[in-house]
């Protein structure tokens, strides 16, 4: 038996190649499973600002559906104030008392009509409904779209 500089070269290399073959595979491993988390992630973030974009469409509509019930009311309260309209009231009139002996007549009525304070009370509770009612369309939309899914 001789030795052979050439067989341990070429065990040497093939030894060599094994291991290269292993840290190749070890590197390769954990190069598949940060790019899986990337893409995980990515998607997240994705997700993410359609969800937020989603979000705003939303406030903007129901923000916006506010700002016309509350310009609707107002201009209610203007024409309620310059007589252009008038609130009806389901009301009965009290008859004023009979200064002079005679029969009651519709003169004797006085005429139905809301106080100021409660004429102001009718238009703050009014606007009051209206943005709860929005405020709850709002959020049962935002849990169907957002956090149903």
């Amino acid at each position: 038996m001789t030795f052979s500089w050439r067989t341990l070269i070429i065990g040497l290399l093939l030894v060599a190649l094994v291991a290269v073959c292993r840290v190749a595979y070890f590197y390769h491993d954990k190069y598949a499973v940060a790019d899986s988390l990337a893409t995980e992630r990515q998607q997240t973030i994705d997700d993410m600002q359609t969800r937020q974009r989603d979000v705003a469409a939303l406030d903007e509509k129901y923000t916006k559906e506010l700002a016309d019930a509350k310009a609707t009311i107002d201009q209610l309260h203007d024409d309620v104030s310059t007589g252009k309209r008038r609130l009806q009231l389901n009301a009965t009139c009290a008859k004023q008392s009979a200064s002079t002996s005679g029969a009651a007549s519709m003169d004797d009525a006085a005429s139905a009509r809301l106080t100021e304070s409660a004429q102001r009370d009718y238009f703050i509770l009014r606007e009051r409904i209206e943005v709860a009612g929005k405020q709850i369309a709002g959020l049962q939309q935002y849990i169907v779209e957002q956090c149903l899914k």
